[in-house]
């Protein structure tokens, strides 16, 4: 029950510290700090426990959740179902990693009314492991939902001036979102019957453990041939039926052979693109992004590390979970486009990182940038792409933690986070300007880091694409240009010549406001480096898992 302990184990947590008395200030830190290690722990014995050899799902837990009788509308049936394949289980190492640093960052960063800060903490890691191992649509939906809860108020509560503003922003954005997943997966239920228990509700089997692919395969002709009794018919939010073209109703309104016309488009195009919007939001892509510099710039440094490092990451899980898994042919209708809306994000968040003044506010809109990178590649359709996209994502994970880290040192010292505040950090921090050195340069996609691996195979993948133009590309690659600009000119003016900081002007206060790093920041920082380095020096750690996974998602998009 390695995935439910994932779940539980910091629900449980959250509730255990909500229950404590509020002067227990240093355990909730050590009751989260536990608990975000043993999720470590746990993510290990997932990946030894991985047989990366398989492409279907593996770890599976299930069981009954709600089964209700609806006469002529079927059976309604709800399962707790959660599993891990190639895909999820590098996003799921991730999540435990980032939740962990998190956890050390958040150590003397939050100070007031702690109890509520880790309770809404662990609930956060819970629900967001819940996202990525939950295989029941909605239980899906339930981790996704939940998710805004505990980050409207960690942003709201703990964050800058504006962080009203801020957090509101987050929330509408993001509840928008959900509502157009809602929608469709409302639409997908009612439009998809389940096999397996649609064969023990109809008396052909007398339990799942009988059921075959073959005998699957009978009971979806009975279903096209009208041969099934409508009052025998299970519905279901099951992702690995969803995603099955054979179990879809014969007049039902997502069926791809109905093709009812809504607004001018067919429902399932316009299913598509409202779930797409859903998930661009969480990613975020150009236009739907401008909520996430604002909650960057307000959130705390911990929040800000979560928020970059894992949140963003369930957008582009849900493109490949959700949206191009349930609507393929949506996917191939428009990968144009969505290679064009990628494009967008790599040079519009590129160019507007260029512009920045403000730190956080220049990595929340290269993140912008490097998430475009994924859309991209999972546009391309190529086993290239959708590898490079999901190492992309572990990638950006771990450097844009890294980042947002490397900005809270100084405004921890400070409480400046603009460029041009700072001169010549290199002589007094030599420690901390190492570190800086190596998250700069791997987000620019140097060779021998996570970043270029990730760059590289979507742009192979997205190149060679016969879906995608090869003109995208092109324009494409002027993302890692702009990011060496803006990481490169960043670096040179906070590092370079005299030590100075504003407003102090005399060599001996600059010394002593800027210390170099403490064993709590290197903790850290230092693993995070490493992790980037050795993901850059072999990639396979992360592509022998994705691969068969991949190679299997793909047979659905192949042209005969």
């Amino acid at each position: 029950m390695i995935l439910s302990l994932l779940i539980f184990l910091p629900l449980f947590g959250s509730l255990l510290v909500v229950l404590m008395p509020e002067n227990q200030a240093s355990q909730f830190r050590r009751i989260a700090l536990v608990i975000t290690l043993i999720e470590v722990l746990l993510s290990a014995v997932a990946y030894a426990s991985f047989d990366k050899t398989l492409a279907g799902y593996q770890l599976l837990e299930q069981a009954d959740w709600i089964t209700l009788p609806l006469g002529n509308m079927g059976i309604a049936s709800i399962r707790y179902l959660v599993g891990i394949d190639g895909m999820s289980l590098p996003l799921v190492i991730l999540s435990a990693v980032v939740m962990l640093i998190g956890v050390i960052s958040s150590w003397t960063t939050i100070t007031t009314r702690t109890r509520a800060y880790f309770s809404l903490y662990l609930l956060l890691t819970g629900t967001i492991m819940g996202c990525f191992v939950a295989l029941d649509f909605f239980l899906f939906f339930l981790f996704f939902e939940f998710m805004l809860l505990p980050m409207y108020f960690l942003i709201g509560l703990w964050g800058g001036p504006r962080r009203e503003y801020a957090s509101i922003k987050f929330f509408l954005y993001t509840l928008l979102g959900s509502l157009l997943i809602l929608l469709v997966m409302i639409g997908l239920y009612l439009s998809v019957m389940d096999p397996v228990s649609t064969a023990v509700a109809t008396g052909v089997v007398a339990s799942p453990s009988a059921v075959s692919d073959e005998l699957i395969r009978t009971i979806q002709a009975y279903l096209q041939n009208g041969q099934l009794n409508p009052s025998q018919i299970v519905h279901t939010f099951d992702m690995r039926h969803l995603a099955d073209g054979g179990n879809y109703l014969p007049n039902a309104f997502l069926n791809p052979a109905a093709e009812p016309i809504v607004l001018g488009l067919p429902a399932r195009m316009l299913a598509f693109w409202a779930v797409f919007i859903g998930f661009a939001i969480k990613l975020p892509i150009v236009p739907v992004h401008t909520w996430l510099p604002d909650a960057h710039v307000e959130a705390p440094t911990p929040v800000s590390v979560i928020l970059a490092g894992v949140l963003l990451k369930i957008g582009g899980y849900g493109f490949l979970r959700i949206v191009w898994d349930f609507f393929p042919d949506g996917a191939a209708e428009y990968a144009q486009a969505l290679g064009v809306l990628g494009t967008l994000s790599i040079v519009y968040g590129g160019l507007n990182a260029l512009a920045q003044m403000d730190l956080k506010k220049m990595i929340a809109y290269s993140s912008v940038s490097h998430m475009g990178f994924v859309l991209l590649g999972v546009a391309s359709l190529t086993a290239e792409g959708i590898n490079g996209a999901i190492y992309q994502m572990v990638s950006h994970g771990i450097l844009s933690a890294m980042l947002f880290l490397i900005a809270g040192v100084l405004y921890d010292r400070t409480y400046d986070r603009r460029i041009d505040s700072y001169r010549g950090l290199m002589q007094p921090m030599p420690q901390y300007t190492t570190l800086t050195a190596i998250a700069f340069f791997a987000s620019l996609g140097l060779p021998g880091f996570s970043g270029f691996v990730g760059e590289l195979f979507t742009l192979m993948g997205s190149f060679q694409s016969q879906w995608l133009p090869g003109w995208l590309t092109a324009v494409a690659t002027t993302g890692i240009l702009l990011a060496a600009a803006y990481f490169l000119w960043t670096f040179q003016r906070m590092f370079f010549g005299p030590a100075w900081i504003r407003p102090f002007d005399s060599p001996q206060d600059v010394t002593a406001v800027l210390a170099d790093l403490t064993a709590r920041e290197k903790l850290m920082l230092i693993p995070l480096g490493v992790m980037a380095l050795v993901l850059g020096l072999f990639p396979n750690l992360i592509f022998n898992l994705t691969n068969a996974t991949v190679a299997q998602w793909l047979m659905k998009f192949a042209v005969e």
